[in-house]
């Protein structure tokens, strides 16, 4: 299964929320998302997006100020 790759490098709050959500919207469930991003305040940010709208974060990468989230649509 591909995973689905949204880069919102270089994009504040809450613009890769919005990216994230337009992409999610269109995936099937138990489909990957990929979504990076540079802006320090999507760590808080996506992780309360996940939970509020159910779907699963598998993993949180950070590497250099640039942070990648895992999210399987659910």
């Amino acid at each position: 299964m591909n995973t689905r790759i949204i880069d919102a490098k270089g994009l504040a709050c809450p613009m890769p929320i919005v990216k994230a959500k337009k992409a999610i919207d269109a995936m099937e469930s138990g489909q990957m998302m990929e979504l990076l991003t540079t802006d320090q305040g999507s760590l808080n940010d996506v992780q309360a997006w996940v939970k509020r709208t159910g779907h699963e974060l598998v993993e949180i990468r950070e590497e250099q100020g640039a942070y990648s989230f895992r999210i399987q649509k659910k």
